[in-house]
């Protein structure tokens, strides 16, 4: 089943976790949009770098720090996700209690992991 993923801190860094992320869940067809700090293109998925109102985001993948989530909170929150990740290092327990608050399943976890296990 595809499910619409917003990759959050996305890079045009091939060494990031974010650019790989973006490469395998296009490889699985999943359809992705992608925010980045700066404008950019991975596997022909333009970022933003403002927030739009995407619609059915199914996955919310985070590849920020928790000091630099903090100004996405209300945004991820209105995109009625019905799960976020959070990667290794992106851990966030002031994050993870909001998203509870609101019927959105956290989940510890790592994105290439899931996917390369058919846990995505």
């Amino acid at each position: 089943m595809q499910k619409k993923t917003l990759v959050l801190g996305a890079s045009e860094n091939p060494s990031r976790y974010s650019n790989i992320a973006i490469n395998r869940l296009t490889s699985y067809n999943h359809p992705v949009v992608a925010i980045g700090r700066k404008a950019g293109n991975v596997a022909g998925v333009n970022f933003d770098t403002d927030t739009p109102a995407y619609e059915d985001v199914d996955t919310i993948t985070l590849y920020l720090n928790p000091t630099n989530q903090q100004p996405y909170y209300d945004y991820i929150i209105s995109l009625k996700p019905k799960r976020v990740i959070f990667n290794p290092g992106t851990e966030n327990n002031e994050l993870i209690t909001k998203l509870k608050e609101h019927n959105i399943e956290p989940v510890i976890a790592c994105t290439l992991v899931m996917l390369g296990t058919n846990q995505y």
